[in-house]
């Protein structure tokens, strides 16, 4: 599979995810959002969105984000699989008719995901049974269409996981941190420790924490991708936005 990657920041990078993409012999290609510009939606196979320390709903002050959509709706529409993270998942809510927003907490940390009580049965996801603990690194959140119901959710943030039409999934959290990647978003973002609000853990025990986590996350990320490879790229108008 052609894979392609839109960064925001040099430091959130695919990490794990590229790591998946090697082992799995699929050939990766990344590009930074601010100065790219956009593979033809039919040369790739599975795009990624990665996250970003910016709003994803802030056009004034990153106006790139509207030639982004823009790809991402095309790369869609061409019945493409996508994945969005974090940052990456608010862009891709709104490409399909959601809205982005602050959330009521700030999130930072290693933090449970799990089912909602109304939670749609997506196979992609079907693993998923109870509480799985993930990274979290957001401030922000997105609504979903109306009608449309979360995958995962989790005790500060209801929507962090969907899926829409099959092939596209976003999640709010992080499955693909590795450690050198955790500690470049450490170093690049340390204000963000300094609203220590119920859901935001300092840097130490979230470091502590840290190896362990990773490795349970890596087989939760190379299952997903697993399961979206499996599914496959599909033809033009596949997707109805």
């Amino acid at each position: 599979m052609r894979i392609h990657v839109i960064q925001h920041v040099p430091f959130e990078g695919p990490a794990s995810i590229a790591e998946w993409a090697q082992e799995r012999g699929h050939e990766l290609t990344s590009g930074l959002a601010l100065i790219e510009e956009f593979p033809a939606a039919e040369t790739i196979d599975f795009l990624v969105v990665m996250g970003g320390p910016m709003a994803a709903d802030d056009d004034v002050v990153s106006p790139w984000l509207a030639a982004e959509r823009r790809f991402i709706a095309e790369t869609i529409a061409a019945g493409r699989l996508v994945l969005g993270v974090c940052l990456g998942a608010q862009i891709v809510a709104a490409v399909i008719g959601g809205r982005v927003r602050r959330n009521e907490f700030k999130e930072i940390g290693w933090f449970p995901v799990e089912p909602t009580d109304d939670a749609p049965f997506e196979h992609l996801f079907s693993e998923w049974t109870g509480p799985v603990v993930v990274g979290q690194w957001h401030g922000d959140t997105f609504d979903l269409p109306e009608g449309m119901e979360p995958v995962l959710s989790s005790e500060a943030c209801r929507n962090q996981a969907f899926v829409f039409d099959g092939r596209v999934v976003g999640v709010q959290f992080h499955l693909e941190w590795t450690w050198d990647a955790l500690t470049e978003l450490l170093v690049a973002c340390p204000k963000d420790f300094e609203d220590r609000g119920r859901f935001v853990t300092s840097p130490e025990p979230f470091l502590d924490e840290a190896p362990e986590r990773i490795a349970s996350c890596r087989l939760r990320l190379f299952a997903l991708l697993d399961a979206m490879a499996a599914v496959g790229p599909g033809v033009a108008g596949d997707a109805a936005l």
